[in-house]
């Protein structure tokens, strides 16, 4: 694995705080940081359109009636399509409008940074360089604890990441190798009582986790937030899920599956990967 220089940057936004990871950026300080910079500045744009305590933002003005539909930012149209069809596909699971009006609160946050990820950052290690000691080997974007990361191809660097057991947080269920894609946990282990199931209106009750690993932040945030709505017990919405692995556990008991099929024998092969 590679142990040339790296670099962090981190800002708050969304509510939460955002990290960038670069390693072997020591001979690109100057466009590392421009990228990173870049990337923030993308995600606090989408947080002027999308959040839900500022009256002025595109989402707020649409929701009082202010503002139509084709009078907002063009990407609330584009969200609000997404959000269209993962409540189709997730069973209701997923719902934008559980509560009455449009609230794309459980997909803008990872939405968001796949897309500053994929428009700022991705080239850094996408581009090529006169030789491998100039090369980025990998870049990274984690909000809240949400992460889209890329590796150069030439690389041997890999992510890791490990998955906390809900139900002991000083506990590690797995961990995660990653190249290039996403990883997203949703449950209640930090926030007890905030996940609730958007097809009854009640709160997740005790404890669960979910993590899901895919190409997409989009995809792994919503698929993780609907695993986490349907509990260790059911699931049954793995067929209608994008490709993929992840894991759910309430502490006691742990599932896990690989593009929509249940594994079983999670205890003897501890590692997901992608």
């Amino acid at each position: 694995m590679s142990a040339r220089p790296s670099r962090v940057f981190t800002a708050e936004l969304m509510g939460t705080v955002a990290s960038i990871h670069v390693h072997g950026a020591g001979a690109h300080a100057s466009r590392v940081a421009d990228a990173a910079a870049d990337a923030v500045d993308r995600m606090r744009a989408d947080e002027r359109v999308f959040s839900t305590y500022r009256a002025d933002s595109d989402i707020s003005r649409l929701r009082s009636g202010v503002a139509a539909l084709d009078e907002v930012d063009p990407c609330v149209r584009e969200v609000w399509e997404r959000c269209v069809h993962l409540r189709e596909q997730t069973g209701g699971r997923f719902d934008a409008w559980w509560r009455g009006w449009f609230d794309p609160t459980g997909i803008v946050k990872g939405w968001s940074a796949e897309r500053a990820a994929r428009g700022a950052l991705e080239g850094l290690v996408r581009a090529s360089a006169p030789t491998r000691a100039d090369a980025i080997d990998a870049v990274g974007l984690s909000v809240g604890g949400d992460l889209q990361v890329f590796t150069a191809a030439a690389s041997d660097w890999s992510w890791r990441i490990g998955i906390a057991d809900p139900g002991d947080g000083s506990r590690i269920l797995a961990t995660v190798e990653v190249r290039d894609g996403a990883v997203a946990t949703s449950g209640t282990a930090e926030r007890p009582g905030h996940l609730v199931d958007p097809r009854t209106g009640i709160p997740t009750a005790g404890v669960v986790g979910a993590t899901v690993v895919a190409d997409s932040l989009t995809d792994a945030d919503v698929w993780a937030t609907a695993a986490a709505v349907s509990g260790v017990r059911d699931l049954g919405w793995l067929g209608q899920a994008p490709a993929g692995t992840g894991l759910i556990s309430d502490g006691t008991t742990v599932r896990r599956w690989i593009n929509g099929v249940e594994v079983v024998d999670f205890r003897a092969e501890p590692a997901l990967t992608r």
